[in-house]
């Protein structure tokens, strides 16, 4: 009986000035595993929202399986989905990319022609609508995402290995929501703010500059509208300047992720003690870059 199973990390977009074009891979990770069965619809799930994500039609990974199918003319065979899930949901992390890439890649796998890479981030796209989550996810590392005319041109840019923090806390933030407080023009000065930073972003990342980081990151574009919804935010992100740290939101947040050459933990904590007087309980994860991104494993033969 033909068993795949693809595991798939975490993402953080954005990382700044890099709205909606820049997206970065982390060591924490979403496993899907697609096992054939006679007829039929199984679901299960453990870990990260497994009291919520539903056990139906409506799961996003059942969801984008279908549409792969669909789109092969090939009826969806029976299946037993089962998902391990370690990121957390609706947290700025990209959960949901991770989702739609784990249903297109554990699908793909019972076609008789899978999608190639090109096929797999366009569709993935069309149903999450993030390419700074979904190319990451698929590729690892870091990556850098233009739209033009439907088309996907995506840079996977070389840097070297570091570890993470990021720190999640409980407050409910949809992307929506994270949407709806930006406004719909921008001054010149403001783009060229961002600009120039996302230039020496990448430079920085590239070359592990911390300094140069901490004023890479900056943004005017999304985060001055957004850190004040999250309650201990603003509050935040001075404690992690403060200890030397370069900070951003992780994608919409209510995710925090900073970089800095030590201490880890010690400013992991900083940033949960400000949830923590804001009225907010906090989780926090030092993590790694992925540099592989969606890894799949077959067992078994036949489609």
């Amino acid at each position: 009986m033909k068993q795949v199973t693809v595991t798939i990390p975490a993402t953080s977009a954005n990382l700044g000035p890099g709205f909606d074009c820049l997206g970065l891979a982390l060591g924490l990770y979403n496993q899907v595993t697609f096992t054939r069965q006679g007829g039929g619809l199984r679901i299960t799930v453990e870990g990260e929202g497994a009291a919520t994500i539903p056990r139906d039609e409506r799961n996003l990974v059942y969801r984008a399986a279908a549409r792969l199918f669909s789109e092969a003319d090939v009826p969806v065979p029976g299946l037993h989905i089962h998902q391990v899930n370690r990121i957390p949901v609706s947290s700025g992390l990209g959960s949901s990319a991770a989702a739609v890439l784990g249903g297109i890649m554990a699908a793909g796998a019972f076609l008789p022609a899978p999608p190639n890479q090109p096929e797999i981030l366009r569709l993935a796209t069309r149903i999450e609508g993030h390419p700074d989550n979904i190319t990451p996810a698929m590729l690892g590392g870091l990556t850098l995402i233009v739209q033009e005319a439907g088309e996907l041109y995506v840079e996977r840019i070389d840097i070297p290995a570091f570890l993470v923090i990021v720190v999640l806390p409980e407050f409910d933030f949809p992307t929506s929501t994270a949407r709806s407080v930006l406004p719909a023009h921008i001054s010149r000065q403001d783009a060229i703010f961002n600009a120039s930073r996302l230039a020496l972003l990448i430079r920085a990342l590239q070359s592990g500059d911390i300094a140069a980081l901490r004023l890479a990151m900056q943004d005017r574009l999304h985060q001055p509208y957004r850190l004040p919804m999250i309650p201990g935010m603003a509050e935040a992100f001075a404690a992690v300047q403060g200890a030397g740290a370069a900070v951003a939101l992780s994608g919409a947040g209510p995710s925090l992720l900073a970089i800095a050459p030590d201490n880890y933990v010690e400013i992991a904590h900083l940033a949960a003690d400000a949830f923590t007087a804001a009225g907010l309980k906090a989780r926090t994860w030092v993590l790694p870059v992925d540099a592989r991104g969606s890894v799949v494993q077959t067992q078994g033969g036949g489609r």
